[in-house]
């Protein structure tokens, strides 16, 4: 889940299977009680035609938790500006290593990387917004200058924010930037 839609569209989905939830955030729900196989097999169909995933597996899980913390801190964090490890450790409560190399090894990127999409994301709809100059776009999305953001926007998008401004380039899915955002766990 990336997004409040996400989460209202999800905590529907809750409800018309009759399960009662402890925490909804942003890419996970937490269950008050165990579910039954056959309910957890028909919210997880119904979770996929709504383009979510469920994940079980606790590798899974991890890499979820810090790609739902990284998102929430880019997209819904208000410019508070919190360091990539101090993120992901608290989001995880795990090294930072062992999260890295796990989702080096499971998405074929590094997490730094997957950071950085998730930002360049973030200044591709403030540039559409066309209400910040990109010294504060820069400012606002952890590049330490324009000409930083500039620098890193051309060699990952093939073109300047300047020349992005004029074009009518289609941002993309967050969740397309790399494998799902949701998990899902239940209490034992």
């Amino acid at each position: 889940m990336v997004c409040d839609r996400c989460k209202s569209a999800v905590q529907r989905m809750l409800t018309k299977h009759k399960l009662e939830w402890t925490r909804l955030e942003l890419g996970e729900v937490e269950l008050k009680r165990t579910i039954g196989m056959e309910v957890l097999k028909a919210f997880g169909t119904d979770l996929e035609k709504g383009g979510f995933g469920l994940v079980m597996d606790r590798d899974a899980q991890l890499i979820a938790q810090a790609k739902a913390a990284i998102v929430k801190q880019v997209h819904h964090g208000e410019g508070k500006r919190v360091e990539l490890v101090k993120l992901v450790q608290a989001a995880t409560n795990k090294e930072i290593s062992t999260v890295s190399k796990l989702f080096s090894e499971v998405e074929g990127i590094t997490l730094e990387h997957y950071y950085l999409l998730q930002r360049l994301e973030r200044v591709k709809e403030l540039i559409r917004y066309g209400e910040l100059t990109f010294s504060e776009i820069a400012f606002a999305t952890g590049f330490s200058s324009a000409a930083h953001l500039s620098a890193q926007f051309k060699q990952l998008t093939g073109m300047t924010p300047t020349a992005f401004r004029g074009t009518h380039d289609p941002r993309k899915a967050l969740d397309k930037l790399s494998g799902p955002l949701m998990t899902f766990s239940r209490k034992a």
